[in-house]
């Protein structure tokens, strides 16, 4: 019974999300851990099922990291920025788009559905400009630091994507983009989702991590409901901070720009993904304009 009472609660979302576009970020653990990426995907399948149109941005930091260290390679950061130059971004192309996006498909394959892998290259879909010097915070005083080949997305192109979703296939996007002149650049992959959902008109953005939602000041709340206006003022009086910030600011921007929900979720547990879309209280934080 308890069963039949989920399938009922879960109808009325099901009829409201059929046909509608979602961009799904996956980050975090899942990136790290085969069996919750795995367990995350199934859920993305049965979101294909219904008949929800499902693109994937995935990240890979911790990934490229490794990846650097076991080829003698020495990551670099300044002030929690990754800086990089031309071995760093070799070495994140080769993550991102040879290791990470493959593997995505093959187990969204394994799970009944057919993901195409894509960068930011492929039909020119993100095209952005290099960011140069950035002035950050180091120890006690501010410096201006050249990142190397970070980027700036400032076009993204939706023809392909929409093209792929339209023939049933799911998007596996990394956040590699190309600039102008035709190189390559790293870029932020919470930005680039929230970027893609506005261009595709995306009803819902999802970005999936590893923390329960926004929390109050002391962690020891989940909002689970906000209003944009209440989530920037929480950006405003520090409850939201670090890696916090560029998610929910993405994600009140891509709300400005006309995507109707966005969510934040720890996709550490399994079905949360479930849960969040198809039951009346979710488990994480939905963001409203």
């Amino acid at each position: 019974m308890r069963q039949v009472e989920v399938l009922t609660e879960a109808l009325p979302y099901i009829r409201q999300f059929r046909g509608t576009v979602m961009v799904i970020k996956l980050g975090g653990h899942a990136m790290v851990d085969p069996a919750v990426l795995e367990a995350a995907i199934r859920d993305v399948v049965l979101l294909h099922y219904i008949g929800i149109r499902v693109v994937l941005v995935h990240g890979g930091g911790p990934e490229i990291t490794e990846k650097m260290k076991a080829l003698g390679k020495e990551p670099k950061f300044v002030a929690g920025l990754r800086v990089t130059d031309e071995d760093t971004l070799e070495v994140a192309q080769m993550v991102l788009v040879g290791k990470i996006s493959s593997n995505i498909v093959s187990l969204l394959e394994k799970s009944g559905a057919h993901g195409v892998g894509l960068s930011g290259n492929d039909g020119g879909l993100l095209v952005a400009r290099r960011m140069g010097p950035q002035l950050v915070r180091v120890g006690d005083h501010d410096e201006q630091v050249d990142l190397g080949h970070v980027g700036e997305v400032q076009v993204v192109e939706p023809a392909l994507l929409s093209t792929l979703l339209e023939a049933g296939y799911i998007p596996v996007v990394a956040p590699i983009a190309i600039d102008r002149d035709g190189n390559s650049l790293n870029i932020n992959a919470d930005t680039a989702a929230a970027m893609i959902a506005v261009a595709l008109k995306a009803y819902k953005l999802i970005n999936m991590t590893d923390v329960d939602g926004v929390m109050d000041r002391d962690r020891t709340k989940v909002y689970r409901r906000l209003s944009m206006d209440e989530a920037l003022a929480m950006i405003g009086s520090g409850a939201v901070a670090g890696g916090m910030i560029p998610k929910v600011e993405g994600m009140c921007r891509a709300l400005e720009a006309g995507v109707r929900f966005a969510h934040i979720i720890n996709g550490n547990t399994e079905r949360n993904l479930l849960l969040e879309l198809f039951t009346r209280d979710g488990v994480g934080t939905m963001i409203f304009a």
